[in-house]
């Protein structure tokens, strides 16, 4: 495999010096930054493997991280941490942060602006979209292999791929900036006003949204291009928007006896 890696011994050097970290088997470099499309006949010859190990090593040094950091936060909370600092934004951003993607070998002329357009979408997303901007995954891919190829070459310490990384994933989300997703903190607050929240797509094939239905009232609507996903989110954010703003406009101008209701 080593002859037909197409990675340049400059480029890998390069990527060390990002890391921070000198590789023993260089080859493993030249796998973690090989695009699946790269030798589209040869699946096993891309970052795939290694992101699938990476991955998995992620996870635990975040949850062990967030474990003994947390110590009387719930298993729920632990969850909604480990999710937000190891999903595909978070992530993404990293490899866009350290400029991992311009070392990825691969055959999309598309690829760039694709980067170009998730670096735009995330200037009003700071610290993580929630699910309100599409992600491209080989960017999350790029950081999970490398996480892999780290952990493979220091035979496999946790320890060492930790120091490597910890500090190249700032920033962390922490419990103090972690937000509820869109749709979630949606029918958290419907369910405390007693309201009857739905999400529905009725005009997903003629316009291309979503829309958010509570007691019957159209409340917020988006679109996506064809992202239903997103767009779902989106027009939850939306609801949202719109909500706190009556809300507020409500408590400004009366104290109102019916307040389990919108």
């Amino acid at each position: 495999m080593s002859q037909e890696l197409p990675m340049k011994d400059e480029e890998i050097e390069e990527v060390e010096k990002i890391l921070g970290y000198k590789f023993c088997n260089k080859e493993l470099v030249k796998e973690a930054l090989l695009h699946p499309n790269y030798y589209p006949t040869r699946p096993c010859v891309s970052y795939d493997r290694l992101a699938l190990f990476g991955d998995s090593v992620l996870n635990l040094l975040i949850t062990k991280n967030m474990f003994f950091t947390y110590q009387t936060a719930s298993k729920g909370v632990l969850t909604r941490l480990r999710g937000a600092n190891v999903d595909n934004d978070k992530l993404a951003r990293v490899a866009v942060k350290l400029g991992l993607y311009k070392y990825l070998y691969h055959k999309d002329t598309h690829l760039q602006e694709t980067i170009s357009e998730f670096e735009r979408k995330i200037l009003d997303h700071p610290l993580h979209s929630n699910g309100l901007v599409n992600t491209p995954k080989f960017l999350a891919d790029i950081v999970e292999s490398l996480i892999g190829a780290v952990f493979v070459d220091s035979n496999c310490s946790l320890d060492i791929t930790w120091k490597v990384f910890k500090g190249l994933l700032e920033p962390t989300i922490c419990l103090e900036t972690l937000r509820t997703h869109p749709v979630s903190e949606l029918h958290e607050l419907c369910q405390k006003k007693g309201s009857k929240v739905e999400i529905v797509n009725n005009s997903w094939r003629g316009n291309m949204a979503m829309e958010v239905l509570i007691d019957s009232n159209l409340v917020g609507s988006a679109s996506y291009g064809m992202k239903k996903v997103i767009a779902k989110n989106m027009a939850a954010k939306a609801a949202l928007d719109n909500l706190n703003s009556m809300l507020s406009r409500t408590s400004t101008t009366s104290s109102s006896s019916d307040e389990s209701s919108f």
